[in-house]
């Protein structure tokens, strides 16, 4: 006899699983908390399917279980040590080229720099999710998304053009 949970559960997390791993990459820089907080967001993914009514597509409701439990587990296990970015679960369907690569990891790492609001709200605007989901899943009017995602956009040119500078001078 199958079970009704886990048989659709488990084909919608494998089909989904790209959203835990995004979320973890940008709020979590070592790769040990990385899969300390995977392994979290499943267990909270699981224990909260039941209650999941299907009102919102799966991934919508997948990330905003995995913000929350990233949000909890950031406040509960604060870090004072210096964060940098490792590239360890960043999926790309193809192999990405050299400079890709580099652009992809200068893109999250001037993300990982924004607030815990901030970094979910771009992460989703990346997913190509609407404001209106996003709005649903963190809490926030649709305006007020939209508001920030200007201001998002200019912080990130900015901490973007400064970082390329600095690598530039440095390869002289």
């Amino acid at each position: 006899m199958s079970d009704p949970i886990n048989g659709p559960f488990l084909q919608l997390i494998n089909e989904n699983m790209g959203i835990a791993h995004k979320v973890c990459r940008v709020y979590f820089p070592d790769a040990t908390d990385q899969e300390d907080v995977l392994q979290e967001m499943m267990y909270q993914l699981w224990r909260s399917y039941p209650h999941f009514d299907g009102r919102s597509k799966f991934s919508t409701w997948m990330y905003s279980v995995c913000l929350n439990t990233a949000l909890t587990y950031r406040r509960k296990h604060r870090k004072t040590k210096i964060e940098s970015l490792s590239t360890g679960h960043l999926q790309i369907p193809e192999q990405p080229s050299e400079n890709k690569q580099e652009a992809i990891t200068l893109l999250f790492d001037a993300i990982a720099t924004l607030s815990p609001v901030n970094k979910a709200i771009v992460l989703l605007y990346l997913e190509n999710m609407r404001y209106e989901e996003i709005a649903a899943i963190v809490g926030l009017s649709t305006s007020n998304v939209s508001v920030r995602l200007v201001r998002i956009k200019k912080e990130l040119e900015i901490l973007l053009k400064n970082k390329y500078k600095s690598i530039t001078y440095d390869n002289t």
